[in-house]
């Protein structure tokens, strides 16, 4: 009964501490000592009402990219020279013969990057895009994932065509108007989201 009765002290104790605190706007504090009652501002209806609204690309005629053209720019994902290699396709002429122009290949930092985690069994992809026909761009981002790499490039700069057969990338840049996907499909390349003018295949449009 000792022990109950010294822990029931120190319980009590501790909430006559808890009891001495007072709120700052209690009736029984000096009126000049009370905290300032928090007023909230009425909205006025005479005031413009401000707005942000992401600012479209002046490379957009609505849908239609006027910065797409040949030579063409086309963004490598990972996933895209693999199903290459397994449909035994070489990069450049299939994408030559897709789109009936020159293409320029781009692999950025962070897509060499993954080749190169993934190890010894993607030596043979590692070896085709350090091929010269393929150009190199500089990540200057943290880390190697290369999804987040090339929405963000794609977004700021309409000029590029994405090559990638990743169903997540493809749902995130189908969301980015005026930006052409290639995949492959059936043992050749397709396109989609290009327009009729620059000789796409007619099923990929």
């Amino acid at each position: 009964m000792g022990k109950q009765k010294k822990t029931r002290k120190i319980v009590e104790k501790r909430f006559a501490k808890m009891k001495k605190i007072i709120n700052p706007n209690d009736n029984r504090i000096k009126a000049s000592d009370r905290a300032d009652p928090k007023k909230k501002k009425k909205p006025n209806p005479n005031e413009i009402k401000i707005r942000e609204v992401p600012q479209t690309s002046s490379a957009l005629f609505f849908q239609y990219n006027t910065q797409l053209g040949p030579p063409y720019h086309i963004l490598i994902d990972t996933n895209f020279i693999n199903f290459s290699i397994k449909n035994k396709l070489d990069i450049v002429q299939n994408m030559m013969d897709c789109l009936y122009a020159k293409c320029i290949p781009y692999v950025t930092d962070c897509v060499l990057g993954e080749l190169e985690k993934l190890g010894r069994k993607y030596r043979v992809a590692l070896r085709i895009i350090k091929d010269p026909r393929f150009e190199r761009l500089a990540c200057m981002h943290k880390g190697t994932y290369a999804d987040d790499c090339l929405v963000q490039r794609v977004t700021q700069h309409k000029c590029y065509i994405v090559a990638t057969n990743d169903k997540d990338l493809k749902r995130r840049i189908r969301k980015i108007p005026g930006v052409p996907i290639m995949y492959v499909a059936d043992h050749k390349f397709t396109i989609e989201r290009m327009p009729d003018a620059y000789g796409a295949p007619k099923g990929a449009i």
